[in-house]
């Protein structure tokens, strides 16, 4: 298990550690409600910088008409920037299903074209997502889609992530680690997936266990205290993630989602994010910082 020490040594060393003067992340926020014009009025109210859009496989465009009206739809979210976020449960290319998996194969590469056409630059993806087993996955296949499907992405001017899970392949460190290892896929660091997952909540790993060794592969971050059966839980106060953002404010990540989708769970987070923010001494107060 790494301690905060090894790690701040590890990314110092490696050029990686943020310096105390650099520009803080940016903070996005889910596309939580359906009126673009009303989402991106609350994303510039509350000071945020930018949208992390969440395509569900029914989200997908189907035709030309479809997606020139998603084209019109999230540039509307300007100044914001965006990253995307496939969210496609039960699709998994390295399914044992041959025809499962050319399904999902070909859902992934549709959503990069998609991605590709608004000028989106990062998209994150999951493996195992909405199952309760990975009986029906095959590691090897799932390794060497996963490469071809990051590959794709690359061709196509984006930055393919994959996200630790709370359960599965991607909530072990030691296969998550080998996935975007193998694969060259970056890293999208859910930190309130890391802490319930089995591998953390038994002691055998530790939340850092998540960074090393690549956290220059981290590009974004998935922010809130928590998942838990009925959804994602806020922090109470900033105790309870403060140990999380110290390490997730050392890494070149600039990308931080507050992923919670109610508006008064959201913004209690943003303010707990602030705070560590105003402790850190690194950006203005909140009141002047929109």
């Amino acid at each position: 298990m790494r301690d905060k020490t090894i790690i701040s040594f590890f990314l110092k060393k490696n050029n990686l550690f943020r310096a105390g003067d650099m520009k803080r992340p940016k903070l996005a926020l889910c596309n939580f409600i359906s009126d673009v014009n009303e989402l991106r009025r609350f994303a510039l109210a509350h000071g945020f910088d930018g949208v992390d859009w969440t395509f569900k496989i029914e989200d997908l465009p189907e035709t030309p008409m479809e997606e020139t009206r998603l084209l019109k739809t999230v540039s509307r979210l300007q100044p914001l920037d965006v990253r995307y976020h496939c969210a496609f449960d039960g699709l998994d290319p390295g399914d044992a299903d041959p025809q499962r998996a050319r399904t999902a194969r070909e859902a992934f590469r549709k959503a990069c074209r998609v991605v590709s056409k608004m000028n989106g630059k990062y998209m994150t993806v999951h493996l195992g997502l909405g199952r309760t087993s990975m009986e029906d996955l095959l590691w090897d296949e799932t390794v060497r889609e996963l490469a071809e499907l990051v590959r794709y992405a690359r061709f196509l001017g984006i930055r393919l992530c994959l996200e630790n899970l709370a359960s599965g392949w991607s909530s072990r460190p030691e296969l998550f680690e080998k996935l975007v290892r193998k694969s060259g896929a970056g890293v999208t660091l859910d930190i309130g997936h890391a802490r319930v997952c089995r591998s953390v909540e038994s002691q055998h790993y530790a939340f850092e266990d998540f960074i090393l060794p690549h956290a220059e592969c981290i590009h974004n971050a998935h922010v809130y205290h928590e998942e838990r059966k009925d959804g994602h839980v806020p922090p109470e106060n900033l105790e309870d993630i403060v140990d999380r953002l110290e390490l997730l404010n050392a890494l070149p990540c600039d990308w931080w989602v507050l992923e919670l989708r109610e508006e008064e769970a959201l913004c209690s987070t943003r303010k707990v994010v602030e705070e560590f923010f105003l402790s850190e001494r690194r950006v203005p107060s909140l009141e002047n910082s929109g």
